[in-house]
């Protein structure tokens, strides 16, 4: 097969040498075929199984001498291969069973049993080389196995008997059974996927608690975190098997130091979920957490991932964060960390995850503006949007602009503002659009000039911080952003932001106003104004 492959390669790079000599039609056939071929080769070696076990209908044909080899090949393994190597398959199953309802609908008979033949053969690899690997299958395991591998027979028994026939309502009336076998065939799959994966996960938790050895618990963290990136259902599976609990034994050992980074990172994915969090307030990792951030002996980078951790945990779109009884005993040391890390932050990347910490505590606490305030937080990251090379992204600058638009109810913010040229900075945010086009960008833009007329209406009470606005043309530029839905990108929220901002400005410069502009955006009660701009068309016909 080796052999073959390469060939395979040699087969390939050889054609693109005579290609340019080929009239278009041909090229353009040749490079389908080479990319078809290069796609074979990458589905090789799942789609092989499925085909010797469709041929072989899994009798074994292994002696004792392939059977010993094959157990030092799969020894080979670890833990984290398996995972890598069942996500696949599950992947492909999945994949496979959507299909088949598709085509289902479709009333397209032939398809749906080639494909129910496939499934069946994909499940049966996946299960057989699953077991090769675990060799200790559970009890419930084999029950779970066996329960999906008869259904699995069932439904393409089912739907032989549907191309063995062309009476339309016989088909209609077989259409229903085969759908419903095909619903069970799917939840007996995701449980065993889920059974699967939970035994996984214990064994990944069981060797973190058990070994002192580096790369065994590297190796064991990275497919955690793997993990945590197929969604929320395995975060929460890994919580309660006790993966924070162990995540958080790593970072309390010093032998573990270089493992820190990827482990507070796992920490932050599995902490998307409430039992994360619960078990995150369990064995004090808030205190772990503070520790981590206040100690200068740690890198920047390790300091970096255990703030992410607390901008997850105190994420104004979780519901449960609100309980975290020892945050609030720890909030000033962790709140002083995170400044002085934006203060000294050497990348976009790491300031970006301090600043959303501390944008996500002033939304946890009141205090925590007042905190800021005593620490020139407002000063430091003035200071910070000044360097292009740190504060480079319209995500950064959301944060940034997130905490000042909550400080700014302090009566004191304004002189900070003031003396930070922080109206200029405010007013530069107006103006803010995506370079990429990117939609996460784009409602990133929008959140900063959301948050940039928020913050000036509310800082406009003050007369010196109204008066320096006005002088930037900040009103000007509020008319724009009202009056053409493409400049604000058409959202809702930015226009009612910028109407806020220029009536508190109007009240101090009516003048700086045209007419019209103050009896459409200024004078009438603002749900008015904003019908009538959400109304307003760039252009006529």
């Amino acid at each position: 097969m080796k052999k073959y492959t390469n060939r395979l390669r040699s087969m390939a790079c050889q054609g693109d040498d005579y290609l340019d000599s080929l009239p278009l039609p041909v090229q353009r056939m040749h490079l389908i075929q080479v990319d078809s071929v290069q796609r074979w080769m990458e589905d090789l070696k799942l789609m092989t199984d499925c085909e010797c076990m469709c041929i072989l209908q899994s009798k074994p044909i292994s002696t004792e001498e392939d059977a010993q080899s094959e157990l030092i090949l799969s020894s080979q393994h670890s833990a984290y291969d398996n995972l890598q190597l069942l996500l696949k398959r599950a992947w492909i199953i999945s994949t496979e069973l959507t299909r088949i309802a598709q085509k289902l609908e479709k009333n397209r008979w032939q398809r749906v049993h080639s494909m129910t033949v496939r499934v069946n053969c994909h499940v049966r690899s996946m299960i057989n080389e699953y077991n090769s690997f675990t060799r200790n299958s559970s009890e419930e395991m084999h029950q779970f196995e066996k329960r999906l591998i008869e259904k699995c027979s069932e439904f393409t028994a089912v739907t032989e008997r549907c191309i063995q026939t062309e009476d339309e309502r016989t088909l209609q009336s077989m259409k229903s059974c085969i759908n419903e076998t095909l619903i069970t065939v799917a939840q007996y799959f995701g449980q065993l996927i889920e059974l699967a994966l939970t035994y996984e996960i214990q064994n990944l938790v069981r060797q973190i608690n058990s070994s002192d050895n580096i790369y065994i618990t590297e190796s064991s963290t990275i497919g955690l975190f793997s993990l945590t990136q197929e969604g929320a259902q395995l975060c929460h599976i890994i919580a309660k098997e006790g993966g924070v609990v162990a995540l958080f034994k790593i970072c309390r050992q010093d032998c573990f130091r270089c493992l820190y980074p990827q482990t507070l990172r796992t920490l932050a994915s599995i902490c998307c979920v409430e039992e994360g969090i619960h078990q995150l307030e369990k064995v004090d990792g808030i205190l772990c957490l503070a520790d981590i951030l206040t100690d200068s002996t740690h890198s920047e980078a390790t300091r970096a991932e255990a703030a992410a951790v607390i901008a997850q945990i105190t994420s104004p779109h979780l519901t449960f964060t609100q309980h975290l009884s020892s945050f609030l005993e720890n909030m000033e040391e962790i709140v002083t960390a995170l400044v002085k890390l934006c203060q000294e932050a050497s990348t976009g990347e790491v300031f970006l995850l301090a600043s959303a910490a501390l944008a996500n505590i002033t939304f946890f606490d009141t205090m925590a503006c007042e905190m800021l305030l005593h620490l020139n937080a407002m000063k430091i990251l003035l200071a910070a949007c000044a360097d292009k090379q740190i504060v480079d992204t319209p995500y950064s600058r959301d944060q940034v602009v997130t905490i000042l638009a909550n400080m700014s109810v302090l009566d004191q913010c304004a002189s900070e503002i003031i003396q930070g040229n922080g109206v200029q900075l405010l007013m530069e945010m107006l103006f803010e659009r995506s370079s990429s086009g990117n939609s996460a960008e784009v409602t990133a833009c929008e959140r900063v000039q959301q948050k940039s007329a928020v913050t000036l209406a509310r800082l406009s009470r003050d007369p010196e911080v109204a008066h320096a606005a006005i002088k930037l043309s900040c009103i000007p530029r509020l008319v724009e952003l009202c009056r053409s839905p493409a400049e604000r990108n058409n959202s809702d929220s930015v226009l009612v932001a910028c109407l806020a901002a220029l009536r508190r400005l109007a009240v101090m410069s009516p003048d700086g106003l045209e007419d019209s502009d103050f009896q459409q955006l200024v004078k009438p009660r603002l749900v008015d104004s904003f019908l009538l701009c959400t109304n307003m068309e760039e252009s006529f016909v």
